[in-house]
């Protein structure tokens, strides 16, 4: 399972800690995110969705806990930028090469700016998209912030 996804080959890559968590993804699901942190019995704060959007028209990559928002004037603020606006789904998978509730921060096709929101300094390891549907890889901030690569700010509003 450690080479499943883009993400996941990354890791094993860089023979970094990591654990995979499998569950069952239900398509009727209503957030992906809160899905993950139900079927996995983890804290939403320690869940962290993957959002692509454009700042200034190009396009970047934002990670916030699935219980907060992307918060667009920050996310441009940390970037440089003046405007962000979220990209849709087929936008975003074709960026990424992921789907949409499969979105990963690491292995991503293609190089963008990557912004984790500072929150997740709070603990030893979060919860990131493993590249799939219904598969969360826990790691360390660090590794994410190092692998992704990505810098860090306070881009998520609660």
């Amino acid at each position: 399972m450690a080479t499943g996804t883009p993400a996941t080959a990354l890791l094993a890559r860089h023979g970094v800690t990591f654990a995979l968590h499998p569950y069952r993804h239900d398509p009727r699901a209503a957030g992906y995110g809160e899905e993950a942190a139900a079927a996995l019995g983890v804290e939403p704060s320690r869940i962290f969705k993957t959002l692509i959007a454009t700042v200034d028209a190009r396009p970047a990559c934002g990670i916030v806990p699935v219980a907060a928002r992307l918060d667009l004037k920050a996310f441009a603020a940390a970037l440089g930028g003046k405007r962000a606006d979220l990209a849709d789904a087929a936008e975003a998978a074709r960026t990424t090469g992921y789907v949409v509730g499969g979105i990963s921060p690491l292995g991503q096709k293609g190089r963008r700016p990557i912004v984790l929101d500072d929150s997740a300094t709070a603990f030893a390891t979060i919860y990131v998209s493993a590249g799939r549907r219904g598969l969360q890889v826990e790691l360390a901030p660090e590794v994410l912030l190092r692998l992704a690569p990505a810098t860090l700010a306070p881009i998520a509003t609660r």
